[in-house]
């Protein structure tokens, strides 16, 4: 049987997918706000930001595929994936999206040409260079050093036995300047404000999580999210005291905004902060409630907390104040502290119990009860102007937040990537390695093609945040390239067969890491529904 000839790349007829893509996508948006919006429409919502996401990171990947045969083909591949999609999405909910029968026709040859076996085969070992300037190549090479030499040594372990992060790795980090990359020049971090400073926090946050999630991709965020806060909102004097702090790790934040009644819905949380004059007279607050989710909370040494300062709670969001709180270092799974300097005439308590997960250890991610903990008032970020501004200054952390959990989705796959193709090149069965047979050289192909997208989309949207745009995008590429993680993750595992369920191997750590990345910074159902829709509408 004589194999068919690969077909050649053809980046104008990809154009002309995702423009076609992109119209049925556009009017399935205004039939939805004709029928009720986001949330009347939530499947349709749901279906339609995931189909935008993959749109948009087609898109994206035109300029990288004009720049030679491999990320044409990847460009092509990606396409038709695309296509594919949004194809079978739309296929029997026609009358939902408004489109004709048959709306995607126009696709099915592209997809037929470059979603064929054989061609997505083909770039099972060619996962396609990155494009990066030597600059960031450098970054690139210096924290992938580090997760080798270092991060690495500890993650399995540090998964298995569900213990701290160590130490060594957050001062190897702070050494690094990995914490000061958000961090204003003037401040003692490295922040110039262009795009290096956002296309260095992805390059460097994927070379950390390929190492492990737990103890890097995410450790770096800690403080970038209190960074991104300050730097909206904060004081002169403020900004002078703590972002030095942040910058090398003196201080290290954790973040305390969701509660157990109050995850994504933000702006209905219940912790209190009243004021309240310290032991000496100062002014203050006191704060009582339950946090959790709490990440970080017990190493940390401050938590930046959203707390309602306002009773009224019709004010919703308008009513939050963001605050950082000192506290003592704890380690392992709880922790307990009571202040006796604290608010006048009351000792203060503060009580965590970390919540065990199948994956993304290390940190920990607590569950923190407050009882009349005071904070002075100069730790209200703002401080008297920073009164009900709170939501405002967390979701500037936020936002950024989102591209680099993308970020870490990206490190995670390419991890898989490496691990699964590394595994069937060497395993044999019936006679040859597993890495000769189509299937498996379709998965591995397929795999390098959603990494790739990924990471170029990712380098799209940090460029565009640079800009002070790009928010609906970062919201897109978090929610499309979790869920790529996935699939990824456990194609990866099953390319190891039976071994990629013994926790001997990394991709099972990989599998179970990469399931909290749809769910943390932004669940996936709440991004599409109530941030990706609602901007599309």
């Amino acid at each position: 049987m004589t194999e068919r000839a690969l077909p050649a790349p053809d980046l104008a007829a990809a154009r002309a997918v995702i423009d076609l893509a992109a119209s049925v996508v556009d009017t399935a948006v205004r039939t939805m706000a004709a029928t009720g919006g986001p949330d009347v429409q939530q499947v349709l919502a749901y279906d339609l930001s995931h189909s935008a996401a993959q749109v948009a990171t087609a898109r994206a990947l035109l300029d990288y595929g004009a720049r030679g045969d491999v990320e044409a083909r990847i460009t092509c591949a990606f396409t038709a994936d695309m296509a594919h999609d949004v194809y079978t999405r739309l296929a029997g909910r026609e009358v939902a999206w408004g489109a004709e029968v048959g709306a995607m026709g126009g696709a099915l040859a592209f997809i037929a040409a470059y979603r064929a076996p054989e061609f997505v085969a083909s770039l099972a070992t060619t996962p396609g260079p990155r494009h990066l300037d030597s600059d960031m190549e450098m970054v690139a090479d210096t924290f992938r050093s580090f997760g080798e030499k270092v991060i690495k040594t500890h993650a399995e372990h540090v998964h298995r036995t569900n213990d701290d992060v160590p130490e060594e790795i957050v001062q190897g980090l702070a050494e690094m300047g990995a914490f000061g990359l958000s961090v204003p020049a003037e401040y003692g971090g490295y922040s110039e404000g262009n795009e290096n400073e956002y296309i260095g926090m992805v390059v460097a946050t994927e070379e950390l999580s390929r190492a492990s999630l737990g103890i890097g991709g995410s450790l770096i965020t800690r403080p970038e999210i209190l960074t991104r806060a300050l730097v909206k909102g904060g004081t002169e004097n403020q900004k002078q005291e703590w972002l030095p702090k942040l910058a090398t790790a003196e201080v290290m934040p954790a973040v305390a905004v969701t509660e157990p009644d109050f995850g994504s819905d933000v702006a209905g949380i219940k912790v209190t902060a009243t004021p309240a004059e310290g032991a000496d007279g100062h002014p203050g607050y006191v704060i009582n409630g339950v946090k959790t989710w709490c990440t970080f909370g017990g190493r940390a040494d401050v938590l930046a907390l959203l707390a309602r300062t306002d009773p009224d709670r019709s004010k919703a969001h308008r009513g939050l104040s963001l605050f950082i709180v000192p506290k003592p270092r704890g380690g392992g799974h709880g922790f307990q502290f009571t202040q006796q300097a604290g608010a006048a005439g009351r000792v203060g308590k503060m009580e965590g119990r970390a919540i065990d997960t199948i994956g993304y250890r290390g940190m920990h991610s607590y569950e923190v009860a407050l009882e009349d903990w005071w904070v002075p008032a100069e730790n209200l970020i703002g401080e008297q102007d920073g009164v009900g501004k709170g939501f405002i200054f967390q979701m500037a952390g936020f936002e950024n937040g989102r591209l680099q959990t993308a970020a870490r989705a990206v490190g995670v796959m390419q991890a898989a990537y490496e691990a699964a193709l590394g595994y069937a090149r060497n395993r044999v069965v019936f006679g040859n390695p597993i890495g000769d047979y189509q299937l498996t050289q379709a998965k591995l192909g397929r795999m390098a093609v959603l990494t790739q997208a990924g990471r170029q989309f990712a380098y799209v949207v940090a460029r565009m945040m640079a800009n002070g745009e790009g928010a609906t995008e970062a919201a897109m590429v978090k929610a499309y390239v979790c869920k790529a993680a996935e699939w990824v993750t456990r194609e990866a595992m099953q390319i190891h067969g039976g071994m990629g369920y013994a926790e001997e191997f990394t991709v099972s750590r990989l599998f179970v890491d990469a399931r909290v990345l749809s769910i943390f910074e932004g669940a996936d159902e709440t991004l599409c529904l109530k941030v990706i829709a609602r901007r599309l509408v």
